[in-house]
């Protein structure tokens, strides 16, 4: 199966890097010029990167970026094989998906909306969970591609399910990267000792991710890149207009996104998440 990866960027890349690791064979593109020490090949043009391809498997920034990469002035949905199918790894809208899925149906493409969760840790060491809108049937000549990249492989019967499923997720990342940023900054000036707090947390009902993950960066005030401030910030705003459609207020993934909002006005967008910290400190350096 010959594929072609558009958007390599922090968790694009190493997706990419797996399944070359796991026997594909891969055109690849990106719209920054490659660092020189990389020694794999990339084409110049996104048209040239599909041609003959049987699949094309996309993980850009938003909305925009995936149509561009499909229908903009150097778009490849043209240049698409009729009856090669398109994963998007992205997270964007599930209207935006819904969208997507019409038009390249007409051209007799399968498009399956198929974001992930787990950051550049998942992404390299192949245990994403993936949220795919689609049934397993209609993704079985290309369920391998999944099996290599996650550990949480769901499917969601319906175009955009996914992309749906991914709202929830970043709502309940974004309570509890802020639950745990106040804990630590409240130990921190209570001088508890905070090695030992946090263990002792990790393994009673407060344990998350981000206490296991990132309670330490918080801490030491040091954030190792999982997935930036401004893309969470992106995607909440997906979760409020979707809730808002419905007649839902969200006000504690409202709140979060306000303050994220202020952390990216003091230039700590492409931190990580964990960066949240510095607004309950009052830290507003890099």
């Amino acid at each position: 199966m010959k594929l072609a990866f558009i958007g390599l960027g922090a968790i694009g890349k190493p997706m990419s890097e797996r399944l070359i690791e796991n026997g594909y064979h891969l055109n690849l593109y990106q719209r920054t010029k490659p660092n020189k020490d990389d020694k794999r090949k990339y084409f110049v043009n996104p048209r040239e990167a599909i041609t003959g391809c049987d699949g094309l498997l996309i993980c850009v920034t938003d909305d925009n970026a995936v149509e561009s990469v499909l229908f903009g002035d150097n778009g490849v949905a043209e240049t698409l094989k009729p009856n090669s199918f398109v994963i998007d790894f992205s997270t964007i809208s599930p209207n935006k998906s819904i969208f997507i899925h019409k038009e390249l149906s007409k051209k007799n493409i399968l498009y399956v909306d198929c974001p992930v969760s787990g950051g550049t840790e998942g992404a390299h060491k192949g245990s994403l969970s993936l949220f795919i809108g689609a049934c397993k049937k209609e993704c079985l000549s290309f369920k391998h591609i999944f099996e290599v990249l996650g550990k949480s492989i769901n499917y969601f019967n319906g175009v955009g399910k996914g992309q749906q499923v991914k709202a929830l997720n970043q709502i309940l990342v974004a309570g509890t990267y802020a639950a745990v940023a106040e804990a630590m900054e409240l130990g921190k000036l209570l001088e508890l000792p905070m090695d030992e707090v946090v263990a002792a947390l990790k393994v009673g009902a407060a344990n998350s991710w981000p206490l296991e993950n990132r309670s330490k960066a918080m801490l030491i005030d040091k954030h190792p890149l999982g997935f930036k401030l401004e893309l969470h910030h992106k995607d909440l705003s997906i979760a409020i207009d979707l809730a808002k459609s419905i007649n839902i207020d969200l006000p504690i993934a409202s709140r979060v996104k306000e303050i994220e909002q202020r952390l990216m006005h003091d230039g700590l967008g492409e931190l990580d998440i964990s960066v949240l910290h510095r607004y309950i400190s009052g830290v507003k350096k890099r």
